[in-house]
């Protein structure tokens, strides 16, 4: 696990690529199968994607992580939420109890759900005056996302709690990419127009107050994120390492994301957007991260939400890919020249 940004900037220019052999033997398979060729779309380069993290050419979904990561931002005290900031712990109390949605999601679609909080009591110093987080703290929250991740696990799927984040979000998302701080925000857990309007100007200040380090993606992940940000990062990184397929939840999961993407252009390979959320900033944010969304529902809730609802889908995939018979087998005629 990385102890210093020198460190982590070595993992991420010696990331491992997939397995192109399990690929190219679950394609010859797929075309083998009793359907004319792309007739399942997303779901078959779903089963490709699968079998070449995962080194099968029949990939499986014994083993899927759900890991949702929590933290609190000092952010919040400029009225940027609609909520306080003690609500984190109370929904972590609620995961735990297994009342949120995402205990019911995950029950749903076979995910082991862990949560993980990380020092809610301490929340990060407010970004637009400074530095939401010192070196060793944001390594720290990283290295702990990393240690979250199972290598025996077959997808990570990766989501978060914290009142304020998606704040924190349009800041990284601004910071990175650029354009009109307006164009990354949206109400979040429901401000109205006086809280958009805070939640817009801190997006702006906080860029300005670190113009410095504009051109440096870790740098602007630790100045303007945020420590669940920082552990789902770092989880993303530990899948990518154990050849680990990833989806990621919604708006806040990518921006974490997107400082990694910038920093090292091949990061995303092993991840997959799970939906497209109503908070508008997440369409713009996935179309510059180069991510196409398996779902689009109107979801803003976080939790790993989106993500949970998506993993159906994968099993899906595998079924038709893992079941279905080919041509010789059933005695179908194939497509004719």
């Amino acid at each position: 696990m990385p102890r210093t940004f020198e460190e982590l900037h070595h993992l991420l220019n010696a990331l491992p690529s997939p397995n192109h052999e399990a690929r190219a033997t679950a394609k010859a398979r797929n075309d083998l199968l009793t359907k004319p060729q792309g007739a399942l779309g997303k779901l078959e380069d779903l089963a490709l994607w699968l079998a070449a993290w995962q080194g099968r050419d029949v990939p499986r979904l014994d083993k899927v992580q759900m890991l949702v990561f929590a933290g609190n931002h000092g952010v919040v005290a400029r009225g940027v939420s609609a909520f306080p900031a003690e609500v984190t712990v109370q929904m972590v109390a609620n995961f735990a109890n297994g009342g949120a949605a995402i205990n019911q999601l995950c029950r749903a679609a076979g995910a082991e759900l862990k949560v993980l909080d990380l020092d809610l009591d301490r929340p990060t110093a407010d970004f637009t005056q400074g530095p939401a987080m010192e070196d060793e703290d944001y390594l720290d929250a990283l290295n702990k996302g990393m240690a979250q991740v199972e290598e025996d696990a077959d997808l990570v799927c990766i989501g978060e709690m914290g009142i304020g984040n998606t704040t924190v979000s349009a800041a990284i998302a601004h910071a990175l990419y650029g354009g009109d701080a307006k164009e990354w925000i949206g109400r979040g857990t429901g401000v109205d127009d006086a809280g958009l309007a805070r939640k817009a100007e801190a997006v702006a200040v906080g860029r300005a107050t670190h113009g410095a380090i504009l051109g440096q993606p870790l740098q602007i992940a630790r100045c303007l994120g945020g420590r669940e940000l920082a552990a789902m990062a770092g989880a993303a990184l530990a899948a990518r390492l154990a050849r680990i397929p990833v989806l990621i939840d919604g708006y806040v999961a990518a921006a974490a994301l997107a400082p990694f993407h910038v920093a090292a252009r091949d990061f995303l390979k092993h991840c997959w957007a799970a939906h497209v959320s109503a908070e508008p900033g997440h369409g713009l944010l996935l179309r510059r991260m180069g991510l196409s969304p398996l779902l689009d529902l109107g979801m803003r809730l976080g939790e790993g939400s989106g993500a949970a609802t998506a993993i159906p889908l994968l099993r899906a995939a595998l079924a038709t890919h893992g079941g279905m018979a080919s041509f010789a087998d059933a005695g179908v005629a194939e497509k004719t020249d």
